[in-house]
């Protein structure tokens, strides 16, 4: 009881841990939940067994967890994006899964040396990607959105396919064990049958919860847990017509209900990504703490078996996957600098592991003596994946010149004379920024100087798929509505971060107050908690927005002798671009190299220039 306390205590800090130095360092997360495991597990510290802890328990344990994964990626696929990258998905996931079997069957036996059972086994497995491993990725460097879609779906469409793959070579060759002659024809007909039943399952369960949910059938705070014990149970009903049908059910089950744009849902999206990264974090550092010295004797590179496993890695890097994409995209409208990029991406995830692990027990009941090698090289294939495009993501895309939005950017909604003129000052600083609004006739003025624009409701679902919100880190709120504002910056606080959403403060005019808890509203703008009507006066009277460089010879105290006292500081943008806004709660702490922005009356010139002669050998002040 106490080691089982001890093992759940420390999947909890370890793998959340991974994840906080993960954010504050930019390195991948699962690089480091994967060292974490190691360190903690017999290979390490030797402080945490979990085989031991939990027995038998594990395998189902890591097998839900990864069924739930797969159906909260499932979630995230819209058929929308498929019109810039739908013929490339169905070519990787037809063709490239063909062709990625082959090649990595290929390359296990003729180069790591893996009986023919084992390799075309392990082959099929290859075929994942996983969007355990992808989607952070993709979250933590910036691809532009065609690559970005492919990857995102061949990782969760090919994720059951590989298992249903693994599965045909498991029975084929168990069956040949039996019987010598026995055919494929024995085989795959009853696979496809049963990946077809279990996909009737997951689409029956999808509509279920699609006409419950929004007529009231399921009361609001049971609608997690039914969704829940829902996908649970369609996994393990499925997995009993056959093994690791399960993982196509809950896939089918994700994607339909995210294409019936059942609206109750979006209540339930903060809860499905927290489960997402807390099943993440702990099924990997379960699975990398389980591996023990025994698991990797095959791995030493100073034996032959050894040393033909690292060739055998550098083959699936270097061979299996170009080759794989390249045939599979071949003749497509995909253009070549996205083709390669693709071919360099596909770590493998939690998928991978657990499945090998599984089919490596069952190959040495069968007598092949080779399966035990599979927990191991599998393991392997993760971390050399993992490590090597994890770390090469952002240079290889900015390479092949397939980079998105590098700098973050500024999402500002409502169209106004204040947010066109602060959108006008974002893009002198190189800060990406788009402003949204309902009103055509709102977003005359923001198109004729220039500026992207967004026609359309925020808050429609539609906005999120017309709409990409990838490069947006900030969010300011500036509608003539206070209360909209408020409601915009609730709706984005859990997608954005709480932090992230601004809005401007209660109007100083009684008349227009609004009494809304301060817990509903975003961080106000300025120290002073300027409303929408002072923003507006002011903006009326020819109050601009200056920007004020700063240096180790000009700091902030010299900004702020040059600009005249009734300046308003509204935000620093860093070197890096980062955007750190003055609120009426907290302010920034300016630093060399910063620009800050201001708000300020329109006659400030003499003023500035009398401070900057006050300020004698100061250098001269870069504000404009």
């Amino acid at each position: 009881m106490e080691e089982q306390a001890l093992v759940i205590a420390l999947v909890g800090v370890l793998g959340i841990g991974a994840q906080w130095v993960a954010w504050r360092t930019g390195w991948p997360a699962i690089v480091l939940m994967l060292a974490a495991g190691f360190i903690a597990g017999p290979v390490g510290l030797d402080i945490m067994h979990p085989e031991e802890a939990f027995g038998d328990l594990l395998e189902p344990m890591v097998a839900i967890g990864v069924a739930l994964i797969l159906f909260e990626g499932g979630l995230s696929l819209d058929y929308r994006e498929l019109r810039h990258s739908g013929e490339a998905v169905w070519r990787v996931a037809t063709i490239g899964v063909a062709v990625g079997w082959a090649a990595g069957a290929a390359a296990g036996h003729y180069i790591a040396g893996l009986a023919v059972p084992v390799a075309v086994l392990f082959g099929g497995i290859l075929v994942v990607t996983g969007p355990t491993v992808v989607i952070p990725l993709l979250r933590q460097s910036s691809v532009q959105t065609r690559p970005a879609s492919i990857l995102k779906w061949e990782a969760i469409v090919n994720d059951p396919t590989g298992a249903l793959c693994a599965v045909i070579a498991y029975e084929y060759f168990r069956k040949v064990s039996e019987n010598p002659g026995a055919s494929l024809f024995e085989v795959v007909p009853p696979m496809i049958i049963a990946a077809i039943l279990a996909g009737l399952i997951g689409y029956a369960a999808a509509r279920a919860i699609a006409w419950s949910f929004p007529r009231g059938a399921i009361p609001e705070f049971l609608k997690v847990p039914v969704l829940l014990v829902t996908v649970v149970g369609v996994f393990v009903l499925s997995n009993k017509i056959e093994h690791e049908a399960g993982l196509v059910a809950v896939t089918v089950m994700g994607v339909a209900l995210a294409n019936m744009h059942v609206s109750s849902l979006r209540s339930i999206h903060p809860f499905k990504q927290n489960i997402a990264v807390l099943l993440v974090s702990g099924i990997f550092i379960l699975l990398s703490a389980s591996l023990t010295l025994d698991d990797l004797q095959y791995l030493d590179p100073r034996k032959e078996q050894g040393f033909r496993i690292m060739l055998f890695l550098l083959a699936l890097l270097f061979v299996v996957r170009p080759v794989t994409i390249l045939i599979s995209l071949a003749f497509s409208s995909v253009p070549w600098n996205e083709r390669l990029f693709l071919a360099w991406i596909a770590p493998r995830g939690i998928v991978l592991v657990a499945i090998s692990g599984l089919f490596a027990l069952r190959l040495s009941d069968i007598g092949f003596a080779d399966g035990n090698l599979l927990i191991g090289l599998s393991f392997a294939v993760v971390v050399v994946t993992i490590v090597a495009h994890g770390f090469t993501i952002d240079h290889v895309a900015r390479w092949l010149k397939v980079k998105g939005t590098t700098r973050p950017g500024l999402l500002i909604v409502g169209s106004t004379p204040w947010t066109i003129s602060l959108a006008k000052q974002m893009e002198t600083l190189k800060v990406p920024v788009t402003i949204v609004d309902q009103s055509w006739q709102r977003l005359a003025s923001a198109r004729r100087e220039g500026l992207p624009t967004y026609h359309g409701e925020i808050l429609n679902e539609a906005t999120e798929h017309n709409l990409d919100l990838a490069p947006f880190q900030t969010l300011v709120a500036a509608t003539e509505n206070e209360a909209y504002n408020a409601l915009v910056c609730n709706e984005f606080a859990y997608e954005i971060g709480r932090d992230s959403v601004y809005q401007l403060g209660e109007s100083t005019d009684e008349t227009d107050r609004y009494a809304m808890p301060p817990s509903l509203r975003g961080r106000a703008l300025f120290e002073s908690g300027f409303g929408v009507s002072d923003v507006n006066e002011r903006q009326g009277e020819g109050w601009i927005f200056r920007k004020t460089r700063l240096s180790d010879e000009f700091d902030f105290e010299d900004a702020q002798e040059v600009l005249p006292d009734t300046a308003h500081m509204l935000l620093v943008v860093r070197e890096s671009g980062r955007l750190r806004f003055f609120t009426h709660a907290a302010r920034p702490e300016p630093r060399p190299g910063d620009t800050i922005v201001s708000f300020t009356p329109p006659k400030a010139t003499s003023a500035e220039e009398r401070a900057a002669k006050r300020a004698g050998t100061k250098q001269n002040p870069q504000t404009t």
